[in-house]
This record gives structure tokens, C-alpha cells and sequence, in this order.
């Protein structure tokens, strides 16, 4: 097939049907899009995991960085000129899911203080993934995570209430420290964050590695518990809970076992956290999605409506991203977090952002369905007539069926069907069966018959 992705069902359209694409600023997500192209040109071999898109975005890619694009305008004409759209969802269903995320701004210090207790950790040494080097500047976000005792032998690492505990102090893991578990939690949620320390110096980590424990998100056990309806819940309502009840945040927080570690990033103020792809985020034009089933680089048209300026509007959201990022809770064709960048109005849009979109996907034009599909070649109907005239059967063969032939039809000929007058209405149909394609048989005095023709004809 030209383009198959598992659990997905999509859709051709022309650009002219897709809502709000003729308004949005494609420069900004042109921007974006070359940004990606940089790691995607330097690849030297193909991925390792297979894709739908594969190594297509190449082409694209060289495109984009030969061309010279100082408009929007000219920006939409070259996305029209090199993708196809595609409106792509889950199987039975017509709408995905949008989240949104951003980068924390924290107040941290380098040591340990009653201000600053809580300490944010890199990866440690005896962590090990599944299939993947220890050398490895960041670990994926998935697979089987081990702690290694002595030379052989593998257990799972410790969970969020252990590393809480202290399991892992005085081993010289410390980045710095932070105010409270509460702060810990999101700033690992969101996989990024600028620690303010007290010198006025700001220092960026961001995600390293995860401790490979079940992730449950702490807003589904409110729910589930009542304590806070669906239709209210949002990251600021989490937070104003946690503040209020404290040991109860405590339990409610080592719910979620998974724990993540981080790496410091030499990053100024002005660069924006750096995703999954290994480049600089650009704030409401970079999304997360699942790196299973989608390519770094992919262009997504997404169309919501979303509580952008409050949380009870339905502000109009049209706009090109690129998916630059991944997430172990975003899983499937048509789901996304929306990157909004740094400090407190991100963190407020982002925490009311789960609402459903559409998904139109950017193809590069070599994996065209449409146009792929009419190159198809169709096999040809099954020639039995030519067969049955090579291999007749032989005279004394016994006769299939009744041994007696049918009323209305002609016992002996050359297999065509007889027209019938039908004693209710007087219609003409047929009443004898079709013939049967006679096999060959094999000769008692000499070899089979030779198959080169046979294969011939099916051909």
C-alpha cells in the first residue's frame, strides 16, 4: 500500500475545503517546518523503526532550505506545491484529541535549604533501557526500565514513593532543588523547565530519561474519586487541591508511580525548550504526537475550537504545526499536545486545553494515495474459458451434479444457459448452473501436463 498507518482511517482533500487554511500565517509554521528539516537532511540512513512516511520528508527538505520564502503567501504555495492533505482520525471516529503543554519557570537553588528541599535528579548510572545504549544523550520515553544489580541481574527501577523517599540521595545526582513535590510533578509532567536561582542566574533542563513505572495522571483519580467533576477539572484546580490538602497530595501524587529524570541544556532565555527531535520548540506551532506512528518534521493543519483567551471560550484555532515532540500520554493518528511556551499564561492556557480537533495531515506528494493508487496494478480476471478449452475432460470422467438433468435445460452442449420463462411473473431467468472449470488430469502413460502454459494464462 502507498501509505498505511495502524488504527487510522484518512480522507483526501483539496486544499480549498480545508477551513481557515487561506488565513493562517504559513511563514511562522514554514519557520517551523525548516527548523526540522535540519536533522532530517543530515540523516544519513533510514529510520530505524519503520513508518508510514518513512524517509519521505527528505525531498520536501531539500526543497525547503534551497528555497526562499518571505511571505505567507509564498509560504502556503509551498506547502501546496510539495504536500497532499490528508484529514486523518482514529478508526470509527471523525475527531481527535489536543492537549497543550509549556515550559515551567521555577525558583531553585544549587543547594539544599528549609526553602529549597526537594531535589531534581539526573539520570543515575545503574538505569537501563531495553535495546538502548546507556551512552545515549536521552532515552526514549517507553520500553522496559531496569535497575542493575551486580553484573547480571535486572529488576525494575524504583518507583515515584522510593525516589520521594530518598533512595537515591548522596549518590551526587542533585541539579538543584525546588520548592515542593507538587512543583517536582509538573515540572516532570510537562518535561521541561527554568530553574531561577538565587544569584538571578537562570539554569534549563529539560527531560532525560523516566524510571519506566505506569503513568497515571493524578486528574483521572480526582475524578474518579469525585472530588473534582470532569467538566472542572483542569491543572490549576489539581494544584489548588494539592496546596489545600498536603498530606492528601502525598498519596494522591505516589499514585503515579513513573518518575522522570532530567539533563541541564545549555540554553539561553531566549531559546525555547528543546523536543524529542533534539531542536528548539517554537511556541503554538510545535506539537507533540506519537512517535510510533509519526515522523518528526510532519506538517498537521489543526482545526478546534479551544478556551485559548478564557476558560469558557471557544476561541477559533486554524493553524500549520509540526510535530517536533513526543509524549508517553499521547498515543494514537490523530492526537496532539500543542506547545505554548514558557511561564504562567502558558501554563494557564495549556492546563484547560483537552478538547476534540481535526487532524489534516501533510503528505509528501511521492506517497500521493490517490495518485499511487491509480499506478496500481490490478490482477486480471481469471481466464477459466482458455483453461478449460487446454485441459478438456477426459470422455469416461464422471459427470458432477444430479444424474439427471434439469427440466429447461439442454443435457448435452456446449455448457451455455438456457433462458427460462419464470412460471409466476413470466421474467426470463437462467436455472442451470454455471460449468465447472475441469482440472487436469494426470496421464496414466506419461508425465503431467507441462504447467508453463497453465501459468501462462494465469498471468
Amino acid at each position: 500500500m502507498p501509505l498505511e498507518i495502524a488504527g487510522s482511517q484518512y480522507e483526501p482533500l483539496k486544499w480549498a475545503d480545508i477551513p481557515g487554511w487561506a488565513e493562517d500565517d504559513q511563514q511562522a509554521a514554514f519557520e517551523t517546518f525548516l527548523a526540522s528539516c535540519k536533522p532530517i537532511v543530515a540523516r544519513r540512513e533510514p529510520p530505524k523503526e519503520p513508518k508510514a512516511l518513512g524517509s519521505s520528508l527528505s525531498e520536501p527538505c531539500r526543497a525547503a532550505r534551497a528555497a526562499h520564502v518571505r511571505s505567507s503567501d509564498e509560504a502556503r504555495a509551498f506547502f501546496e506545491r510539495h504536500f497532499v492533505p490528508l484529514r486523518i482520525s482514529r478508526l470509527g471516529e471523525t475527531e481527535g484529541l489536543v492537549t497543550g503543554y509549556y515550559e515551567p519557570v521555577l525558583e531553585g537553588s544549587r543547594t539544599y535549604s528549609e526553602q529549597f528541599p526537594v531535589p531534581v535528579y539526573r539520570r543515575p548510572s545503574n538505569l537501563f533501557v531495553r535495546g538502548v545504549r546507556s551512552s545515549t544523550a536521552s532515552l526514549p520515553n517507553k520500553g522496559d526500565v531496569f535497575r542493575k544489580i551486580g553484573r547480571r541481574k535486572l529488576v525494575p527501577y524504583y518507583d515515584r514513593a522510593e525516589i520521594e523517599d530518598g533512595i537515591l540521595s548522596g549518590r551526587g545526582l542533585e541539579i538543584c532543588y525546588v520548592k515542593n513535590f507538587t512543583e517536582l510533578l509538573f515540572m516532570q509532567i510537562q518535561g521541561s523547565a527554568r530553574i531561577k536561582l538565587e544569584d538571578g542566574s537562570v539554569i534549563r533542563i529539560n527531560y532525560d530519561s523516566h524510571n519506566g513505572q505506569a503513568y497515571t495522571p493524578v486528574g483521572r483519580i480526582l475524578i474518579e474519586r469525585n472530588i473534582i467533576a470532569r467538566e472542572d477539572m483542569s491543572m490549576q484546580r489539581i494544584r489548588d487541591y494539592m496546596a489545600s490538602n498536603p498530606d492528601l497530595a502525598k498519596e494522591l501524587r505516589r499514585q503515579n508511580k513513573a518518575y522522570v529524570f532530567f539533563r541541564e541544556v545549555q540554553l539561553s532565555d531566549k531559546d525555547e525548550a528543546i523536543g524529542a527531535q533534539g531542536i528548539p520548540l517554537t511556541a503554538g506551532r510545535s506539537i507533540a504526537v506519537d512517535r510510533l506512528l509519526h515522523v518528526y518534521g510532519t506538517p498537521f493543519f489543526i482545526e478546534a475550537k479551544l478556551p485559548i483567551e478564557s476558560e469558557r471560550s471557544q476561541t477559533p484555532f486554524r493553524r500549520l504545526m509540526v510535530s517536533q515532540d513526543t509524549g508517553s500520554a499521547i498515543v494514537g493518528p490523530a492526537r496532539a499536545d500543542i506547545y505554548f511556551g514558557a511561564g504562567a499564561e502558558a501554563g494557564r492556557i495549556s492546563g484547560r486545553l483537552k478538547h476534540g480537533a481535526r487532524f489534516i495531515m501533510l503528505v509528501p506528494k511521492g506517497l500521493d494515495p490517490v495518485a499511487a493508487g491509480k499506478r496500481m496494478i490490478l490482477p486480471d480476471a481469471r481466464p477459466s474459458a482458455k483453461i478449460a478449452k487446454l485441459f478438456p475432460p477426459a470422455k469416461d470422467a464422471p459427470k458432477e451434479g444430479p444424474s439427471e438433468a434439469p427440466k429447461n435445460t439442454q443435457p448435452k452442449g456446449d455448457n451455455k444457459q438456457t433462458p427460462v420463462a419464470d412460471s409466476k411473473d413470466g421474467t426470463v431467468a437462467t436455472d442451470a448452473a454455471p460449468a465447472a472449470v475441469p482440472l487436469p488430469q494426470a496421464r496414466p502413460d506419461g508425465p503431467p501436463p507441462r504447467r508453463k502454459t497453465f501459468r501462462r494464462y494465469l498471468r
